[in-house]
C-alpha cells in the first residue's frame, strides 16, 4: 500500500507498481472501439500514463506532453489508461488533437489498476487510479515506474522518455 495526496489529504492504494525488471502483469482494457485489450497487443515499447480521469487539467496536460513528446517515435506506444468511458476519451482526443496515443478504459474491471497497485482505496476518489507512469520494454519488463505522490502534480516526463533509451 502506498500513500498519495490530493493538495495535502492523505489517500491509500491498494499496494505498490510492479518493480523494475519484472514482467510486466498482463491486463484486459477497452479500446476506442470497445474490444477488450491487452498488453501484448501492442508491439516495441510501452509506456502506461495511468491518469484518474482526462476530464482533469494534469491528466489532459499529461496526455498531451506524451502525444507530443514520443508522437513521432514508431518504436513506443503511448497508452492512457483511466476510469473515462471510451466515447469521453476519444471526445478528449479528438478536442485535444491528441492522436498519437491509445486511450483504454477501466470500465469493465478494476483489475488493471489493483495489479499495478494504483487503485486508490479510501476518500472521495476511492475506486479510480492514483497518478503514475509505467514504462514497458520490448520484452514485456518493466523498465521504469513513478507513483506520482501529490495526484496534482505532474510526472516526470523526461525521467519516464529517457527510460525508453
Amino acid at each position: 500500500m502506498a500513500e498519495i495526496t490530493l493538495e495535502g489529504n492523505p489517500f491509500h492504494t491498494n499496494g505498490d507498481l510492479p518493480q523494475v525488471g519484472a514482467a510486466a502483469p498482463a491486463f484486459s482494457l477497452v479500446d476506442g472501439e470497445l474490444n477488450d485489450v491487452g498488453l501484448d497487443d501492442f508491439a516495441g515499447m510501452k509506456v502506461l500514463n495511468i491518469v484518474p480521469s482526462l476530464d482533469t487539467g494534469v491528466c489532459a496536460t499529461s496526455t498531451k506532453v506524451f502525444n507530443e513528446r514520443l508522437g513521432g517515435r514508431d518504436d513506443v506506444t503511448v497508452l492512457v489508461i483511466s476510469a473515462d468511458l471510451p466515447f469521453a476519451q476519444g471526445r478528449f482526443c479528438q478536442a485535444e488533437n491528441t492522436d498519437q496515443v491509445k486511450t483504454l478504459s477501466m470500465m469493465r474491471s478494476r483489475k488493471f489498476a489493483k495489479d499495478y497497485g494504483v487503485l486508490i482505496e479510501d476518500g472521495p476518489l476511492a475506486g479510480i487510479t492514483a497518478r503514475a507512469v509505467v514504462v514497458v520494454g520490448a520484452d514485456n519488463k518493466v523498465a521504469y515506474t513513478e507513483l506520482v505522490p501529490e495526484i496534482a502534480q505532474e510526472p516526470d516526463y523526461d525521467a519516464a522518455i529517457a527510460a525508453l533509451g
